[in-house]
């Protein structure tokens, strides 16, 4: 099958459960089904383009194919900081903030705390990205173990509610929260378009990227503060996601069959959409709700990235 072929195939799958997911069970209902399916649509189509355009961006920087943005501790910070207001303000804080609030305040911590991090690691004119990823688990790890301390000294209502923040979800998504990621998105779309054939270079190597006249270090601090952004909108507009985007950026690399970014990210955001698509009637259709959407990405993704571990262990 030639590439034209099969790019035009994988879009009309993701067409086609887009449909079934507008329609099956729907019985045309233009007044209130279709508008909140059309809504929760649109969180997948973005919570999907910002996973699979961050995790791809952060493999080629990290010049490693099993490594997603979360192991610098965004969606760990996430989780500290609804603990925290369920933990102040009890099983009301979140919702004294808002849809919107929370949203907006998730936003602005997740980016507080990557200007931080960079900053403070690459002072000096270091440019040190494997330091930084070092630090990010170190913290990935503290982080997550106050978020557990939290959780131990709140009540069971209290956590089952926090608990609801750790899986993704697309129900929490509302019109006002869409219009601000998309308007978000649009605006980090225009520097990562505009960076796509330097990707192409940087994906040769740190030492290649620079001898080919690319400002490495000014790109990797710039394209990571992009990724945390995207982070951020995905992570407060749908929850963590965890080994996701280790699947779609895996996945884009073997259908795009193709070294430049602007098909493998093309082709990532069509799986990241897909994937979220197929958990959501698997929900609904299949298990009558009595799973998540979150279970099912974190099951199947973490499955997968187990067997990408063993093939590269048999491989060395």
């Amino acid at each position: 099958m030639t590439r034209s072929l099969r790019t035009l195939a994988v879009w009309a799958v993701l067409g086609a459960l887009a449909a079934a997911f507008l329609l099956a069970g729907a019985a045309l209902d233009f007044d209130y089904v279709i508008p909140r399916r059309l809504t929760r649509l649109a969180a997948i189509v973005i919570g999907g383009i910002c996973i699979a355009w961050s995790s791809i961006a952060f493999q080629t920087i990290t010049e490693n194919r099993i490594l997603t943005p979360a192991i610098m501790g965004y969606e760990a910070i996430y989780l500290l900081l609804q603990a925290l207001l369920v933990f102040a303000l009890g099983a009301g804080g979140p919702m004294l903030l808002g849809a919107n609030g929370n949203f907006l305040l998730s936003v602005a911590v997740l980016l507080a705390y990557s200007l931080a991090i960079h900053a403070w690691l690459f002072r000096g004119g270091r440019n040190n990205v494997y330091f930084l990823l070092l630090a990010g688990l170190v913290m990935t790890i503290a982080i997550s173990a106050l978020t557990e301390v939290i959780q131990y000294s709140i009540s069971p209502g209290e956590f089952a509610l926090l608990q609801g923040y750790s899986l993704a979800s697309f129900n929490r998504a509302e019109p006002a929260q869409l219009a601000i990621a998309a308007a978000i998105l649009t605006l980090v779309s225009v520097p990562v378009i505009r960076s796509l054939r330097t990707f192409d270079v940087v994906s040769l190597g740190r030492d290649q990227a620079i001898s080919l006249g690319v400002d490495y270090q000014r790109f990797v601090r710039l394209h990571l503060g992009l990724i945390a952004l995207l982070v951020a909108i995905s992570t407060s507009l749908i929850g963590p996601t965890a080994f996701m985007g280790i699947f779609v950026a895996n996945g884009a690399y073997v259908l795009a069959r193709d070294h430049r970014h602007r098909s493998i990210l093309s082709m990532g955001c069509v799986i990241a959409i897909a994937l979220f698509l197929c958990a959501q009637l698997l929900v609904e259709h299949v298990f009558n709700y009595r799973t998540t959407v979150g279970i099912l990405i974190n099951l199947s993704c973490g499955l997968f990235f187990l067997a990408l571990l063993v093939r590269r262990s048999e491989r060395a």
